[in-house]
C-alpha cells in the first residue's frame, strides 16, 4: 500500500477525506466519454423502429444520462459537486454491431474537472437502455465505457490514444475549445 502522505484522499492519520480544491484556480473544464450497448438483432431492430414496450429508448436514455451527470457527486464517494454548464448525450446506431454507441460531453468552469460526470452520463444512459430493452433479451452487453478526452486544469489537456475511431466524435472539438 502507498504511503498515506502521497494519497490525496487520505488524511495524515490514515482517515478518508475529500480533497480541498478551494485554492485551485477556476478554468474551463471539458470531458468527452463514450461507451457501447450491444443489443443483439431483435432488440436493436426494435429500438431502431421505436417499438420497445417501455417507450422511446433513446430520448429516455438521453434524459437519464443528463440527470446522471448532474448527480455524480451523490453516487461517487469523495467526488466534488460540480456546477455543470453544459451536458450533451448523443447516440449512434451501429447496424453492423447491433449496438448503440453513446457519447457524452460535459463542460464546467471551476476548480475541478468533469471527467466523472461524462463517464457517469454514459454509464447511466447505458443502464437505461439495458433497462428499457431487457424484456426483449437479457443478453445485452455494456462495453468500453471510457474517457476519450479532457481539457483544463493543472494537468492540462489529455486525449486517449486507445479510443476507437468510431467513439472519437466530439473529442477534437473539446480540445480545440480549451485552447
Amino acid at each position: 500500500m502507498a504511503d498515506s502522505s502521497t494519497l490525496t484522499h487520505v488524511d495524515p492519520k490514515g482517515g478518508i477525506r475529500m480533497v480541498d480544491v478551494s485554492s485551485k484556480t477556476d478554468s474551463i473544464r471539458t470531458a468527452v466519454a463514450s461507451g457501447r450497448v450491444v443489443l443483439g438483432d431483435e432488440a436493436f431492430q426494435r429500438v431502431r423502429d421505436e417499438d420497445i414496450q417501455k417507450g422511446d429508448v433513446l430520448t429516455t436514455a438521453q434524459i437519464a444520462g443528463i440527470m446522471g451527470a448532474k448527480q455524480t457527486s451523490d453516487l461517487i464517494p469523495l467526488c466534488h459537486n460540480v456546477e455543470i454548464d453544459g451536458i450533451e448525450v448523443d447516440f449512434t446506431l451501429s447496424e453492423d454491431a447491433k449496438a448503440i454507441d453513446i457519447r457524452a460531453y460535459t463542460k464546467s468552469i471551476g476548480p475541478t474537472g468533469v471527467e466523472m460526470e461524462a463517464l457517469t452520463a454514459v454509464s447511466v444512459a447505458a443502464l437505461t437502455i439495458y433497462d428499457m430493452c431487457k424484456s426483449v433479451t437479457k443478453g445485452i452487453q455494456i462495453q468500453d465505457v471510457q474517457l476519450l478526452a479532457k481539457t483544463g486544469g493543472q494537468s492540462g489537456n489529455w486525449k486517449s490514444d486507445t479510443a476507437p475511431e468510431s467513439a472519437d466524435n466530439g473529442t477534437e472539438a473539446a480540445l480545440d475549445e480549451s485552447e
